[in-house]
């Protein structure tokens, strides 16, 4: 059995949890939920932990750095486990594991970099004289709360910047993929981290209440859906909170981009690749209508190339939803949009086929809500502006992107779309880890990216110096 982790130590607890594949319901290991008591310890070492914040930066970089050598030394086997647990394919898993080697790599740099930065106030004659240090504190012990689709690296998105910026942290890993978190842990154990730094505790979703109301936890830190993200944010409003809770992301095709097999098969790739389970995969495509007819061709071609199955096998494009439950309400979904479908619509099990629709009412769940499934419905537009308009109806705003190749165009889409980020010339599916990531509206609030999640974890502090010469 997998022990979880109370303040850097071992443990388990007489109420098992087995971890199943999605794919074909075969055991993949055992953990424990955690007791109340190694939780009130867990909170409790966090909250007295001083030796963290007041760690030297090279030795908090250190120990990043570890963590990430680790994970590179060991990415077969973590990706293997991410296949296992998640479902997802075991190409896309590698490349997690290669994204987590990179954050906590970049997370151990910015710890190094952390200096804050001097400010002269003489630019006003009754300052003459001083300075100001201006440097950013840990908030305090943090509450990361993780989904299931990326088990490795969404917990590293929490992990690495909190140790980086000084603050403790407990994480609750997701019910259905504890095992790649708690594998995290272990590696952290091999590290000198001073005890309480961090936890790494399984629990049922209805017992991190009270975790979340803990006044010994000022930060929360939440990925994962809509309703359940506000609903903290709601009941803890004195505490920093920060959500990232997806959307339904848009690709632009405007009339200039003339490599419509690139534009296909990108935006193909990244509407069904980790079954649509992304906060950015491709959910809805505004195609202009010079190109429309041209590029859905194009878009069912690449979708039907796309191989279903087993998620360990490398050949394999596009695996399992989570569980049985998630792919039935998808193809419901299907079903209700009253939509051409162009390819797919069917289910195997937990396994959605990639599907294509095309005349969704904008109104209909597969455009207006997050499906989270292989699903991706097209429709054109009479002209740029009318794209813009119905990316921005959307009660989301994550991410979206833009195929053109004129400049004008895309600097106009970065001020009109209201969402956190603009990928011109690519898919809203691409993000680099060490870049700022997060939306707007029912997206959420914060940003995650090791520098800019830093910051949402801690607060300036200003020391001004009096009687200086400068």
């Amino acid at each position: 059995m997998t022990p979880y982790w109370v303040a850097g130590r071992p443990s388990s607890s007489p109420d098992p949890v087995e971890v199943r594949s999605p794919y074909d319901d075969t055991p993949t290991g055992w953990t424990s939920n955690a007791t109340a008591a190694d939780i009130e310890e867990a909170v409790a070492a966090a909250r007295v932990v001083t030796a963290l914040p007041a760690r030297p930066a090279h030795a908090r970089a250190a120990a990043l750095d570890h963590v990430s050598r680790r994970l590179a030394e060991r990415a077969a086997e973590v990706a293997a486990l991410i296949t296992a647990e998640s479902g997802k394919p075991v190409k896309w898993a590698a490349a997690e594991v290669t994204r987590a080697v990179s954050t906590f790599r970049w997370a151990a740099e910015e710890a190094r970099r952390d200096s804050g930065h001097l400010q002269r106030l003489d630019t006003d004659p009754a300052s003459t004289g001083r300075l100001a240090l201006v440097r950013r504190a840990p908030r305090g012990p943090v509450l990361g709360i993780t989904p299931f689709n990326f088990p490795l690296n969404l917990v590293a998105h929490k992990v690495a910047p909190a140790i980086a910026a000084g603050c403790p942290i407990i994480v609750k890993p997701a019910p259905a993929t504890p095992l790649t978190a708690l594998l995290l842990g272990e590696l952290l154990a091999e590290t000198d981290l001073p005890a309480g730094s961090w936890s790494v505790l399984p629990m049922p979703n209805a017992a991190v209440a009270d975790l979340v109301t803990d006044p010994r936890l000022p930060v929360v830190s939440f990925t994962g859906s809509v309703p359940v993200g506000w609903s903290i944010r709601d009941r803890v409003p004195r505490k920093h909170v920060t959500l990232e809770l997806g959307g339904n992301a848009a690709a632009i095709v405007c009339p200039d981009w003339t490599d419509l097999e690139h534009a296909a098969r990108r935006i193909a790739t990244f509407a069904m690749y980790q079954g649509g389970q992304s906060c950015i995969s491709v959910q809805r495509v505004y195609a202009h209508r010079d190109v429309y007819a041209e590029l859905a061709e194009r878009i069912v071609a690449e979708v039907r190339a796309l191989r279903t199955g087993d998620p360990a096998d490398p050949a394999t494009d596009v695996g399992p939803l989570i569980n049985e439950a998630a792919a039935i309400r998808v193809q419901s979904w299907i079903e209700a949009a009253g939509a051409t479908v162009l390819t797919g619509g069917g289910r195997n099990g937990t396994t959605v086929e990639p599907t294509v629709l095309a005349g969704a009412p904008d109104d209909s769940r597969v455009n207006a809500d997050e499906v989270f499934g292989p699903v991706l419905t097209l429709a054109p537009v009479d002209d740029v502006d009318e794209a813009f308009a119905r990316v921005n109806a959307s009660r989301f705003g994550l991410q979206a992107g833009v195929f053109t190749h004129d400049l004008p165009t895309a600097f106009r889409a970065a001020a009109r779309l209201d969402v956190g980020g603009v990928i011109v010339g690519d898919v809203p599916s691409y993000r680099a880890d060490q870049l700022p990531y997060g939306g707007v509206k029912d997206s959420g609030t914060g940003r995650e990216g090791v520098r800019a999640a830093m910051d949402d974890l801690t607060e300036v502090r200003t020391l001004v110096l009096t009687g200086v010469q400068l």
